[in-house]
């Protein structure tokens, strides 16, 4: 058994969710930020990877007071569970997703990671699920983490991670949403980057579940079929 796994992402009109500096930029709005939040709200973890954390140095915490004192009242962590895909345990220790606000905090590591590393992160607080030799194995992961109560994960990048997890089958939904710009750069970060599918009878099949026009661009959801 594994988590019921979704992709959310907001990307540029030409597919980008950075730019070639890796630098993070807003792509949606005010309307898109309030979404997303209930989106956090509403799950048991929240899952990005190492890339990601060195980039972007996200809190991955809900920012509505309103939504934290819901989840309080329901008797859980104002905050979802943190989780980083971090095969070496590069996971700086004053990273935000390990500073802000309450909550747990997972690395997930491969058992090439340095113990001294493993032991840092454990005194700042994360607790550490190893799986696979060199690289995370996020199949096994999500089983660890399921059995661990974390029935509903949010995934929110980078590139590279949604790429592992779509080319896996490991996920059930992905929502997106499609900025008002184009940023270019053949290097630029993509929605799902890594090798590739060979073509369109490999490719990852998706059905599309709704649009809704919102901010100055859109948010399509579709089912992995």
């Amino acid at each position: 058994m594994r988590p019921h796994v979704f992709i959310n992402a907001a990307m540029s009109a030409d597919g980008k969710i950075s730019a070639h500096t890796r630098e993070q930029i807003p792509i949606s709005g005010k309307v898109d930020f309030q979404r997303v939040d209930r989106l956090k709200y509403g799950v048991d973890a929240i899952m990005v990877g190492i890339g990601t954390v060195l980039s972007d140095d996200p809190s991955l915490t809900v920012k509505s007071e309103k939504f934290r004192k819901e989840r309080r009242d329901m008797g859980k962590d104002e905050n979802p569970t943190r989780i980083v895909a971090d095969s070496l345990a590069r996971t700086p220790v004053d990273a935000d997703i390990l500073m802000s606000g309450a909550g747990r905090r997972i690395i997930l590591v491969s058992e090439s990671a340095p113990d001294v590393r493993l032991d840092r992160l454990r005194e700042a607080g994360a607790e550490i699920v190893v799986t696979g030799e060199h690289r995370v194995d996020l199949a096994s992961a999500l089983e660890h983490l399921y059995e661990m109560g974390v029935c509903r994960l949010m995934v929110e990048g980078g590139g590279s991670l949604n790429w592992s997890l779509l080319s896996h089958g490991l996920v059930d939904t992905v929502y997106v949403y499609v900025g008002n710009m184009i940023l270019g750069g053949e290097s630029s970060p993509t929605l799902a980057d890594g090798t590739g599918f060979s073509g369109i009878d490999g490719a990852c099949q998706l059905e599309l579940i709704s649009l809704e026009q919102m901010d100055r661009g859109f948010v399509v959801e579709w089912q992995v079929k």
